[in-house]
Protein backbone atom coordinates (compact mmCIF):
# COMPACT_ATOMS: atom_id res chain seq x y z
CA UNK A 1 0.00 0.00 0.00
CA UNK A 2 1.34 3.75 -0.98
CA UNK A 3 2.20 5.49 1.97
CA UNK A 4 0.78 9.55 1.67
CA UNK A 5 3.00 11.99 0.22
CA UNK A 6 4.05 14.19 3.23
CA UNK A 7 4.41 10.83 5.04
CA UNK A 8 6.48 9.66 2.88
CA UNK A 9 8.89 12.39 3.12
CA UNK A 10 8.93 12.19 6.99
CA UNK A 11 9.84 8.55 6.78
CA UNK A 12 12.74 9.14 4.36
CA UNK A 13 13.95 12.03 6.68
CA UNK A 14 13.89 9.48 10.07
CA UNK A 15 15.66 6.64 7.98
CA UNK A 16 18.81 9.18 6.92
CA UNK A 17 18.36 10.50 10.62
CA UNK A 18 18.51 7.00 11.74
CA UNK A 19 21.42 5.78 9.68
CA UNK A 20 23.95 8.81 10.87
CA UNK A 21 22.91 8.35 14.22
CA UNK A 22 23.93 4.04 13.94
CA UNK A 23 26.85 5.27 12.19
CA UNK A 24 28.38 7.80 14.37
CA UNK A 25 27.68 5.64 17.46
CA UNK A 26 29.72 2.95 16.15
CA UNK A 27 33.09 2.80 17.71
CA UNK A 28 35.24 2.83 14.36
CA UNK A 29 38.87 3.17 14.73
CA UNK A 30 40.52 6.63 14.38
CA UNK A 31 36.62 8.17 13.77
CA UNK A 32 34.49 10.11 17.16
CA UNK A 33 32.29 7.91 18.81
CA UNK A 34 30.50 7.45 21.93
CA UNK A 35 33.70 6.87 23.98
CA UNK A 36 36.08 9.38 22.57
CA UNK A 37 36.34 12.23 20.69
CA UNK A 38 39.08 14.91 18.92
CA UNK A 39 39.77 18.35 20.87
CA UNK A 40 36.80 20.77 20.09
CA UNK A 41 34.83 17.81 18.36
CA UNK A 42 32.77 15.42 20.42
CA UNK A 43 30.13 12.83 19.66
CA UNK A 44 27.11 15.52 21.02
CA UNK A 45 28.27 17.44 18.23
CA UNK A 46 27.27 14.91 15.73
CA UNK A 47 24.32 14.06 17.64
CA UNK A 48 23.47 17.73 17.27
CA UNK A 49 24.20 17.70 13.48
CA UNK A 50 22.28 14.71 12.70
CA UNK A 51 18.98 15.85 14.49
CA UNK A 52 19.26 19.13 12.48
CA UNK A 53 19.72 17.44 8.96
CA UNK A 54 16.42 15.15 9.81
CA UNK A 55 13.87 18.36 8.36
CA UNK A 56 16.48 19.03 5.50
CA UNK A 57 15.96 15.32 4.49
CA UNK A 58 11.96 15.38 4.41
CA UNK A 59 12.60 18.61 2.34
CA UNK A 60 14.55 16.94 -0.06
CA UNK A 61 12.20 13.83 -0.20
CA UNK A 62 9.37 16.16 -0.40
CA UNK A 63 11.02 18.09 -3.47
CA UNK A 64 11.07 14.34 -4.77
CA UNK A 65 7.67 13.29 -4.17
CA UNK A 66 6.67 16.30 -6.20
CA UNK A 67 8.62 15.43 -9.16
CA UNK A 68 7.18 11.83 -9.50
CA UNK A 69 4.31 13.58 -9.25
CA UNK A 70 4.86 16.11 -12.28
CA UNK A 71 4.84 18.98 -9.97
CA UNK A 72 7.93 20.24 -10.55
CA UNK A 73 11.24 19.51 -13.01
CA UNK A 74 14.00 17.47 -11.23
CA UNK A 75 16.24 20.35 -12.22
CA UNK A 76 13.86 22.56 -10.22
CA UNK A 77 14.28 20.66 -7.10
CA UNK A 78 16.92 22.82 -5.39
CA UNK A 79 19.55 20.53 -4.10
CA UNK A 80 22.27 22.67 -3.38
CA UNK A 81 19.89 25.02 -1.64
CA UNK A 82 18.84 22.39 0.70
CA UNK A 83 22.64 21.40 1.57
CA UNK A 84 23.81 25.02 1.77
CA UNK A 85 20.70 25.47 4.08
CA UNK A 86 21.42 22.30 6.22
CA UNK A 87 25.11 22.64 6.47
CA UNK A 88 24.61 26.29 7.44
CA UNK A 89 21.82 25.11 10.07
CA UNK A 90 24.09 22.91 11.44
CA UNK A 91 26.53 25.36 12.11
CA UNK A 92 24.21 27.09 14.09
CA UNK A 93 23.50 23.99 16.59
CA UNK A 94 27.01 23.14 17.35
CA UNK A 95 30.12 24.58 17.60
CA UNK A 96 32.50 21.43 16.78
CA UNK A 97 33.12 22.67 13.68
CA UNK A 98 32.67 20.50 10.23
CA UNK A 99 30.63 17.28 11.36
CA UNK A 100 28.62 16.30 8.39
CA UNK A 101 29.41 18.02 5.14
CA UNK A 102 30.29 14.80 3.25
CA UNK A 103 27.55 13.02 4.66
CA UNK A 104 24.56 15.57 3.79
CA UNK A 105 26.13 16.11 0.34
CA UNK A 106 25.94 11.73 -0.12
CA UNK A 107 22.13 11.59 1.85
CA UNK A 108 20.56 14.40 0.09
CA UNK A 109 20.39 12.91 -3.37
CA UNK A 110 19.57 9.76 -1.91
CA UNK A 111 17.04 11.92 -0.48
CA UNK A 112 15.12 13.10 -3.19
CA UNK A 113 15.48 10.04 -4.90
CA UNK A 114 13.65 8.02 -2.47
CA UNK A 115 10.84 10.86 -2.62
CA UNK A 116 11.04 9.68 -6.29
CA UNK A 117 10.58 5.93 -5.87
CA UNK A 118 7.67 3.89 -5.08
CA UNK A 119 7.48 2.30 -1.76
CA UNK A 120 5.34 -0.31 -0.42
CA UNK A 121 5.05 -1.23 3.14
CA UNK A 122 8.05 1.82 3.62
CA UNK A 123 10.41 -0.37 1.94
CA UNK A 124 12.19 0.82 -1.10
CA UNK A 125 13.25 -0.92 -4.08
CA UNK A 126 17.09 -0.22 -4.11
CA UNK A 127 17.70 -0.97 -7.88
CA UNK A 128 15.14 1.79 -8.43
CA UNK A 129 16.35 4.26 -5.79
CA UNK A 130 19.66 4.19 -7.22
CA UNK A 131 18.41 5.02 -11.48
CA UNK A 132 16.37 8.25 -9.72
CA UNK A 133 19.52 8.74 -7.98
CA UNK A 134 21.33 9.06 -11.31
CA UNK A 135 18.84 11.13 -12.49
CA UNK A 136 18.75 13.40 -9.64
CA UNK A 137 22.32 14.46 -9.57
CA UNK A 138 23.06 14.49 -13.32
CA UNK A 139 20.28 17.21 -13.22
CA UNK A 140 21.73 19.35 -11.01
CA UNK A 141 22.20 23.79 -11.87
CA UNK A 142 24.69 26.09 -12.29
CA UNK A 143 23.15 27.81 -9.17
CA UNK A 144 23.00 24.27 -7.30
CA UNK A 145 27.11 24.53 -7.66
CA UNK A 146 27.34 27.99 -6.33
CA UNK A 147 25.08 26.87 -3.43
CA UNK A 148 27.20 24.03 -2.44
CA UNK A 149 30.17 25.84 -2.81
CA UNK A 150 29.04 27.85 -0.16
CA UNK A 151 27.91 25.34 1.89
CA UNK A 152 31.69 23.91 1.77
CA UNK A 153 32.91 27.28 2.71
CA UNK A 154 30.08 27.31 5.57
CA UNK A 155 31.65 23.80 6.98
CA UNK A 156 35.34 24.56 6.21
CA UNK A 157 36.43 21.18 6.01
CA UNK A 158 39.96 20.51 7.33
CA UNK A 159 42.79 19.69 4.69
CA UNK A 160 40.82 21.22 1.78
CA UNK A 161 44.02 22.15 0.02
CA UNK A 162 43.77 23.99 -3.71
CA UNK A 163 42.28 22.75 -6.84
CA UNK A 164 43.80 23.21 -10.06
CA UNK A 165 40.16 23.95 -11.89
CA UNK A 166 37.20 25.82 -10.09
CA UNK A 167 38.84 25.70 -6.33
CA UNK A 168 36.10 26.52 -3.72
CA UNK A 169 38.36 28.87 -1.96
CA UNK A 170 38.76 31.03 -5.41
CA UNK A 171 36.18 34.22 -5.67
CA UNK A 172 36.77 33.86 -9.23
CA UNK A 173 35.39 30.36 -9.15
CA UNK A 174 31.86 31.28 -8.75
CA UNK A 175 31.77 34.30 -11.60
CA UNK A 176 32.99 31.44 -13.81
CA UNK A 177 30.27 28.98 -12.81
CA UNK A 178 28.04 31.22 -13.88
CA UNK A 179 29.20 32.53 -16.66
CA UNK A 180 29.75 29.44 -18.04
CA UNK A 181 26.61 28.04 -16.82
CA UNK A 182 28.34 25.05 -15.31
CA UNK A 183 26.38 22.86 -13.20
CA UNK A 184 26.99 21.21 -9.96
CA UNK A 185 27.36 17.80 -11.47
CA UNK A 186 30.31 19.02 -14.32
CA UNK A 187 32.65 20.71 -10.97
CA UNK A 188 32.23 17.53 -8.45
CA UNK A 189 33.33 15.63 -12.37
CA UNK A 190 36.36 18.00 -11.97
CA UNK A 191 36.56 17.46 -8.24
CA UNK A 192 35.94 13.70 -8.04
CA UNK A 193 39.68 12.84 -9.10
CA UNK A 194 40.86 13.60 -5.66
CA UNK A 195 37.49 13.34 -3.42
CA UNK A 196 35.75 10.10 -2.99
CA UNK A 197 32.44 12.22 -2.40
CA UNK A 198 32.17 13.63 -5.50
CA UNK A 199 33.72 10.32 -7.57
CA UNK A 200 30.38 8.79 -5.97
CA UNK A 201 28.07 11.71 -7.21
CA UNK A 202 29.45 11.35 -10.82
CA UNK A 203 29.49 7.52 -10.96
CA UNK A 204 26.17 6.83 -9.60
CA UNK A 205 27.37 6.19 -5.65
CA UNK A 206 29.65 2.55 -6.65
CA UNK A 207 31.37 2.34 -3.75
CA UNK A 208 28.14 2.90 -1.82
CA UNK A 209 25.72 0.35 -3.45
CA UNK A 210 28.55 -2.20 -5.04
CA UNK A 211 30.32 -2.87 -2.10
CA UNK A 212 29.75 -1.11 1.19
CA UNK A 213 25.78 -1.93 1.02
CA UNK A 214 25.78 -5.46 0.54
CA UNK A 215 28.26 -6.34 2.59
CA UNK A 216 26.61 -4.30 5.45
CA UNK A 217 23.96 -6.66 4.92
CA UNK A 218 25.97 -9.59 4.93
CA UNK A 219 27.45 -8.50 7.81
CA UNK A 220 24.50 -7.61 9.62
CA UNK A 221 23.25 -11.09 8.73
CA UNK A 222 26.26 -13.09 9.49
CA UNK A 223 27.07 -10.87 12.93
CA UNK A 224 23.50 -10.50 14.33
CA UNK A 225 25.54 -7.61 16.27
CA UNK A 226 25.10 -3.51 13.92
CA UNK A 227 28.39 -1.90 15.81
CA UNK A 228 30.11 -5.18 14.54
CA UNK A 229 28.70 -5.18 10.70
CA UNK A 230 29.20 -1.30 10.73
CA UNK A 231 33.22 -2.07 11.95
CA UNK A 232 33.87 -4.45 9.33
CA UNK A 233 32.13 -2.57 6.62
CA UNK A 234 34.15 0.43 7.62
CA UNK A 235 37.58 -1.46 7.41
CA UNK A 236 36.39 -3.45 4.22
CA UNK A 237 36.11 0.28 2.68
CA UNK A 238 38.66 2.07 4.46
CA UNK A 239 41.30 -1.25 2.66
CA UNK A 240 39.97 -1.51 -0.62
CA UNK A 241 39.38 2.62 -0.76
CA UNK A 242 41.89 4.96 0.31
CA UNK A 243 40.21 7.33 2.72
CA UNK A 244 40.65 10.88 0.47
CA UNK A 245 40.27 13.02 3.30
CA UNK A 246 43.35 11.39 4.71
CA UNK A 247 44.84 11.79 1.52
CA UNK A 248 44.35 15.55 1.52
CA UNK A 249 45.76 16.35 4.96
CA UNK A 250 48.88 13.47 5.21
CA UNK A 251 49.22 12.42 1.12
CA UNK A 252 48.25 9.73 -0.61
CA UNK A 253 50.93 6.87 0.74
CA UNK A 254 49.87 7.77 4.35
CA UNK A 255 46.57 7.27 3.21
CA UNK A 256 47.42 4.02 1.74
CA UNK A 257 48.83 3.16 4.49
CA UNK A 258 45.91 3.33 6.68
CA UNK A 259 44.40 1.49 3.99
CA UNK A 260 47.12 -1.47 4.87
CA UNK A 261 46.52 -1.59 8.44
CA UNK A 262 42.87 -1.53 7.95
CA UNK A 263 43.38 -4.77 5.81
CA UNK A 264 45.56 -6.56 8.82
CA UNK A 265 42.58 -6.13 10.95
CA UNK A 266 40.27 -7.63 8.47
CA UNK A 267 42.61 -10.16 7.63
CA UNK A 268 43.13 -11.46 11.53
CA UNK A 269 39.10 -11.97 11.88
CA UNK A 270 38.34 -8.26 13.00
CA UNK A 271 36.09 -8.04 16.06
CA UNK A 272 35.53 -11.78 15.69
CA UNK A 273 38.98 -12.91 16.84
CA UNK A 274 41.23 -11.87 20.03
CA UNK A 275 44.01 -11.17 17.69
CA UNK A 276 41.52 -9.17 15.11
CA UNK A 277 40.10 -7.41 18.50
CA UNK A 278 43.73 -6.17 19.57
CA UNK A 279 44.67 -5.34 16.22
CA UNK A 280 41.77 -2.89 15.77
CA UNK A 281 42.62 -1.14 19.33
CA UNK A 282 46.18 -1.03 18.44
CA UNK A 283 44.68 0.80 14.93
CA UNK A 284 42.53 3.12 16.57
CA UNK A 285 45.19 4.20 19.00
CA UNK A 286 48.15 4.84 15.40
CA UNK A 287 45.28 6.41 13.73
CA UNK A 288 44.54 8.84 17.05
CA UNK A 289 48.08 9.38 17.75
CA UNK A 290 48.53 12.72 15.24
CA UNK A 291 45.10 14.42 16.98
CA UNK A 292 42.72 14.22 13.70
CA UNK A 293 45.54 13.85 10.71
CA UNK A 294 44.34 10.20 10.20
CA UNK A 295 40.39 10.74 10.62
CA UNK A 296 39.36 8.61 7.89
CA UNK A 297 36.40 10.98 7.39
CA UNK A 298 35.30 9.90 3.60
CA UNK A 299 34.75 6.17 4.89
CA UNK A 300 32.58 7.34 7.77
CA UNK A 301 30.36 9.44 5.02
CA UNK A 302 30.34 6.35 2.72
CA UNK A 303 28.97 3.87 5.72
CA UNK A 304 26.48 6.40 6.89
CA UNK A 305 25.29 6.10 2.73
CA UNK A 306 25.41 2.32 2.82
CA UNK A 307 23.56 2.51 6.36
CA UNK A 308 20.89 4.68 4.82
CA UNK A 309 20.50 2.28 2.21
CA UNK A 310 20.02 -0.22 4.57
CA UNK A 311 17.38 1.65 6.41
CA UNK A 312 15.19 2.58 3.40
CA UNK A 313 15.21 -1.01 2.44
CA UNK A 314 13.69 -2.19 5.51
CA UNK A 315 16.06 -2.98 8.45
CA UNK A 316 15.07 -2.40 12.08
CA UNK A 317 17.18 -2.79 14.92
Amino acid sequence: MQIAPRKKAKHISNCLELAILFEISADKPGNVNLIVGFEGTRYEHFLASAVVAEPYFEWAAERGVEVSRGEILVSDVGLGRIIKDCVADINCWQRGGNTLLGTVILLSPIAVAAGMTPTEENVFEISKLRENLKFVVESTTPEDAVDVYEAIKIANPSGLGKALELDVNDPNSINMIRKEKIPLYDTFTIASEYDTVCSEWVKNYPITFDVAYPFLIEQIRKTVDLNMAIIHTFLKILAEYPDTFVARKTGIEKAREVSAMAKEVLKLGGLETSRGRKRLREFDHELRESSNLLNPGTTADIIAAALALTVLSGYRP
